[in-house]
């Protein structure tokens, strides 16, 4: 089997709320790009990338396109079930830029699990779970509105939540406070501030919360702050954006600085190096919480097979992004219900762009 073509679509994916807010940043839609791969048997592969936005890491939109147009050339004629290969050569075409491999890499997953006839998460290790544990995001908001929604995703059948937080500090205290005192003993409460205090407001937080029943999600904007913070905790600590590598996990076990670790599958280049990370993972006896930056069905099904195939123990919870959108962009997505996603037994992800929705390819090049 041998790839004979690659190409890109746009999508723009809604939020059913309105915003998702976060920080001191708040979009009413994202910027997807949904990846198609043809091989010359006919089966074709699916992967998408997602940024969340332009300002929350050093990713983008354009720039993932712009890095797939120029790594596609290198994979025509390589065949797509040779994962380690395929990925071997995106990182010998361009240095750095892992988003911008994700949904390629992501299409090589599902082409080469459909040309086993297995679901991807056969390939990424096997099944230990049938339905993956989800998270519900509870977007920044009035300390009222944010214990409103915890209200709505409760009734829903969710028992695990992460409230943004990250824009003022005494506002957060505020909203902290407010949806601690909703929370039930049967629940799970994060507060992310994704990277928004100071080292001395996080030390302030730290102080404030002792007691109370949360964890503490990415205080600061780097490892060397949150390090700092964390002696200081009295609250189980989640790193996030700061654990981009196998090396900062690594570093991170050593130093003692999480007890949890936000596994996002673009930070890796996708399903390939964030197997390897979750291996590791499991070997430094370190739970994660097993997502991506955003994306629609495509990406979420990605997270979903990945989550399946994480041993018991290790697997905090994960996100089902779709959930959060007003469209579908691809039939056979995950489905949620009562705080879990399903995953697909069909061979690949399991899921099909639905093509009258998708635009002309942003680019297309074929062998």
């Amino acid at each position: 089997m041998k790839i004979t073509s690659i190409s890109a679509y746009a999508t723009s994916l809604e939020l059913k709320e309105g915003a998702y807010s976060w920080g001191t940043q708040s979009f009413p839609s994202f910027d997807s790009t949904v990846v198609v791969i043809d091989t010359d048997e006919g089966l074709q592969g699916f992967g998408e990338i997602c940024p969340l936005g332009p300002g929350y890491m050093p990713s983008f939109a354009e720039g993932a396109r712009a890095g797939m147009q120029a790594i596609a050339p290198e994979l025509i004629g390589l065949d797509p079930r040779e994962v380690d290969v395929v990925a071997s050569r995106m990182d010998a075409a361009l240095k750095g830029h892992p988003y911008a491999k994700s949904g390629l890499d992501i299409a090589v997953w599902d082409l080469a699990s459909k040309a086993a006839g297995v679901p991807v998460s056969t390939l990424l290790g096997g099944r230990h779970r049938d339905q993956v544990k989800l998270f519900r995001v509870i977007s920044r908001d009035s300390p009222e509105a944010m214990v409103e929604r915890l209200l709505e995703y409760r009734a829903e059948g969710f028992v695990q939540y992460q409230m943004k937080v990250g824009e003022r500090l005494d506002i957060d205290l505020d909203r902290m406070n407010a949806v601690t005192d909703a929370i039930v003993d049967t629940e799970t409460l994060a507060a992310d501030a994704n990277t928004g205090w100071r080292q001395h407001e996080a030390m302030r937080v730290a102080a404030a919360m002792a007691d109370r029943p949360l964890y503490i999600e990415q205080p600061c904007l780097t490892y060397e702050e949150c390090l700092a913070v964390r002696p200081h905790l009295m609250r189980p600590l989640i790193l996030d954006e700061v654990m981009d590598s196998r090396h900062a996990i690594r570093r991170g076990a050593h130093d003692g600085a999480m007890d949890i670790i936000n596994l996002k599958i673009s930070r890796f280049a996708g399903l390939s190096g964030a197997r390897r990370a979750r291996d590791l993972c499991v070997d430094l006896g370190i739970a994660m919480t097993i997502e991506d930056t955003w994306g629609g069905e495509i990406a979420t099904a990605a997270i979903a097979h990945l989550a399946a195939s994480t041993p018991d123990g290790f697997h905090f919870q994960s996100s089902a992004f779709h959930d959060y959108h007003s469209r579908p962009i691809a039939t056979g997505g995950p489905v949620v219900a009562d705080g879990h996603m399903s995953v697909s037994t069909e061979p690949g992800l399991g899921v099909e762009p639905i093509w009258d929705d998708l635009s002309s390819p942003l680019f297309a090049i074929t062998s």
